[in-house]
């Protein structure tokens, strides 16, 4: 399954059933998981320890040493789990200071020329259009939809169930199940489609548009708005988690 035109470290580690392409290389460091495939001209470098049945196409450079320029050549590291697809010319970089990682989840989607710098979170079922681009320290919870030519800015966090427009310049946090877009971007509305394709029912939206009246479409303060929406907490979960997330943003939130 490797072809003659690969290059393998000979302290790289590949499991079972693992294909790798022509002119593939795969460095130092490398724990690659069962079933994974490599096409032509991939790039794996470690300290890299990848899963189960990851996909990687054309041009992909992943487990890159950071760009940060504080870092100095110390041990890094990244982890991606199982099920992912990185589509042509995607990075990833390892994390920065010595023993810190890059993490990356189960199931997600990143398309052509994505970036995933340092120390980023990124969670499980993710899609990442064309460009979409994180500066370090990033945290992607789950289900998040990143619009094509998204950048989003170092140490921002986007919640569940959020996405983006394309274009979107993020330099705050963006609340879970929003909708946001623009540049600087703002919040457009809930995102009521993404929800229903996930299982939610209206009972359990209600609340979040609710939320996104109080948050977002009136001309009061942001701790006015969770003063209003306390009542409706203790019976929504998603309400729980969007009040929660916004009470504990060092950035302050995408208004």
């Amino acid at each position: 399954m490797i072809h003659p035109t690969a290059i393998i470290h000979p302290r790289a580690e590949l499991a079972a059933g693992v294909a790798v392409g022509p002119y593939s290389v795969i460095g130092e460091g490398v724990h690659l998981g069962e079933g994974c495939v490599l096409h032509n001209h991939v790039t794996l470098t470690g300290p890299s320890v990848i899963g189960a049945r990851n996909t990687f196409f054309p041009g992909a450079c992943i487990g890159g040493v950071t760009q940060d320029l504080k870092y100095t050549g110390e041990p890094t590291f990244l982890e991606i789990g199982d099920d992912n697809v990185f589509r042509e010319y995607g990075t990833v970089n390892r994390g920065t200071l010595p023993g810190e990682k890059t993490v990356i989840g189960h199931h997600n989607l990143f398309l052509a020329y994505v970036h995933i710098a340092h120390d980023c979170l990124v969670g499980n079922h993710v899609i990442f259009s064309n460009n979409g681009t994180l500066a370090g320290h990033v945290v992607v919870e789950d289900h998040v939809i990143l619009g094509g030519l998204t950048a989003v800015h170092q140490f921002c966090r986007l919640g569940q169930h959020a996405i983006t427009g394309g274009c979107s310049k993020i330099v705050q946090d963006v609340p879970p199940f929003m909708i946001v877009d623009g540049n600087p971007a703002a919040v457009r509305g809930v995102n009521v489609i993404g929800l229903q394709r996930h299982g939610y029912e209206e009972a359990a939206i209600r609340p979040l548009k609710e939320a996104y009246k109080s948050l977002f479409m009136r001309d009061q303060s942001l701790a006015a708005a969770l003063e209003e929406l306390a009542p409706l907490v203790p019976e929504s979960p998603a309400l729980a988690h969007l009040v929660g997330f916004i009470q504990s943003s060092p950035r302050g939130i995408i208004r």
